[in-house]
């Protein structure tokens, strides 16, 4: 069962499918654990067709969020090198057909100077093991229909990765205090998501030392050079073709991204 989900996930990911039905509605009662496995085996399969994990991310950091899929935890998932998009000059394109039916998110990103390992790590460690810290939209994608998600379906799914954008990194703005970064977000010129530090998880460096804690439970640690990005600090805002959207962050380079 877990490797048959995983080849469905990965045909609609290269769009040789249609999305999938909920993995919860064959299974009312969420098994995280097996949606973490299904995720491995997903993960083992990009890497053995040639892409690469560069980091992980960080999903569910809100308390609404986490409220409304009845968990008490965030989630996570892999960042595949295949979806990292490069910003020169904090501007990118990202080809719309990648997708099914995407999403933008602002979020703060952590580059790693050095490798961290749990359990017991505390936010102030992440922050004294971040080499720099940068803008980031992602791009959360869901390969099964319409959204209609719960936490095994989305874990699974590698937490609805899609791709990501990452902005100009910033050694100066990793001392700054992070809860209190202002994000907005604009969508052809309006304003479509405002946010601040703060939403993920109270802190974005106390989401990373959640994700370093998690990982630990199965012998897991983050390495020096790995990429994390912490969560949404506000809304997910919905995307089509043609789609620009730039990215505010207060000590941050502006970041802009269109789907073309």
């Amino acid at each position: 069962m877990i490797q048959d989900i995983a080849n469905r996930l990965n045909a609609a990911w290269e769009r040789k499918a249609a999305p999938l039905s909920p993995l919860s509605d064959a299974c009312p009662t969420p098994d995280v654990e097996v949606a973490y496995r299904i995720q491995c085996a997903w993960t083992e399969m990009r890497v053995a067709a040639g892409d690469r994990v560069i980091g992980r991310k960080i999903g569910l950091t809100s308390k609404a969020i986490q409220q409304q899929l009845g968990v008490s935890e965030p989630d996570y998932g892999s960042l595949w090198c295949s979806r990292d998009v490069p910003a020169p000059g904090g501007r990118a394109e990202v080809p719309y057909d990648w997708f099914l039916q995407p999403r933008m998110e602002g979020e703060i990103a952590f580059l790693l100077g050095r490798a961290l390992k749990g359990p017991g790590v505390t936010l102030q460690e992440v922050l004294a093991a971040a080499d720099a810290v940068a803008p980031a939209f992602e791009i959360i994608d869901s390969r099964i229909e319409n959204w209609r998600i719960k936490i095994a379906d989305t874990i699974a799914d590698n937490a609805s990765y899609g791709g990501v954008v990452i902005g100009e990194w910033s050694r100066a703005a990793a001392a700054a205090d992070l809860r209190l970064v202002g994000m907005l977000m604009s969508q052809n010129g309006e304003v479509a998501a405002e946010g601040v530090g703060a939403a993920a998880l109270g802190h974005p460096a106390r989401a990373v030392a959640w994700l370093v804690n998690k990982l630990a439970a199965y012998d897991v640690s983050l390495a020096a050079g790995e990429i994390v990005i912490s969560g949404s600090l506000g809304r997910a805002v919905p995307a089509v073709a043609g789609d620009l959207f730039h990215l505010e962050m207060a000590g941050f380079s502006p970041l802009a991204v269109r789907l073309a």
